[in-house]
């Protein structure tokens, strides 16, 4: 849960600019940082959408990025629910005094999500000896500083967009409509597992009865 010692780096004015440098002169794309004059940075972060729940649009809106999941909207004609794809990635424009807050709110409006945005966190990814890393961003850190003092490299950091889990669920937070959509989903899993289940004893019979 801590950030790394690197993490806590702070850097003065001239070390900010040397970093930008080289931080351009690594990257193969045109998501460069730019240095403002009044001592702020602007550049690119991308996230990855991990989303394991539905999330809700307004009903009016037309998503053609979203993958439909039999929406409910049976006595709430507000909103409808989708499943994000897997693998969803977007790249947002930030400065360096963006804070994680307000980049999960704004990836929910590149979407129209209207689900509240603390059901969300954003967390980051980092590979070292072959071990996977996550760490919850707190509401107020900086996404584009922690890319500065990383580097480009996906492997050293990047940046997951997942359902923010506090242990047990809190299911009062949802909605009626989603609430419906969570036991949809849980019987079409018992459903498929059950199925799988048959088919897996029914080859054990066959190939039993064949010895026979």
């Amino acid at each position: 849960d801590e950030p790394s010692e690197w993490e806590k780096t702070e850097l003065d004015q001239t070390q900010v600019e040397q970093r930008i440098k080289e931080y351009n002169s690594q990257i193969n794309s045109n998501l460069f940082m730019s240095l403002n004059k009044d001592g702020s940075y602007t550049g690119f972060i991308k996230v990855q959408l991990k989303l394991v729940r539905p999330v809700s649009v307004p009903a009016t809106k037309r998503v053609p990025t979203l993958q439909t999941g039999r929406p409910h909207t049976q006595g709430v004609k507000r909103r409808t629910s989708f499943y994000l794809p897997k693998g969803t990635v977007k790249h947002l424009h930030i400065l360096s005094h963006t804070r994680a807050s307000e980049v999960i709110d704004a990836l929910l409006r590149k979407f129209t999500v209207v689900d509240n945005p603390r059901k969300f966190a954003l967390f980051e990814r980092s590979e070292k000896d072959e071990q996977v890393y996550l760490r919850k961003l707190g509401d107020e850190e900086q996404p584009l500083r922690l890319r500065l003092l990383a580097g480009p490299s996906e492997k050293a950091l990047s940046f997951v967009l997942k359902e923010n889990e506090t242990g047990e669920v809190n299911w009062d937070a949802f909605t009626l409509p989603e609430l419906h959509n969570f036991l949809r989903i849980l019987q079409r899993e018992e459903e498929e597992h059950v199925r799988r289940l048959r088919h897996r004893y029914a080859r054990c019979r066959q190939k039993m009865q064949e010895a026979l």
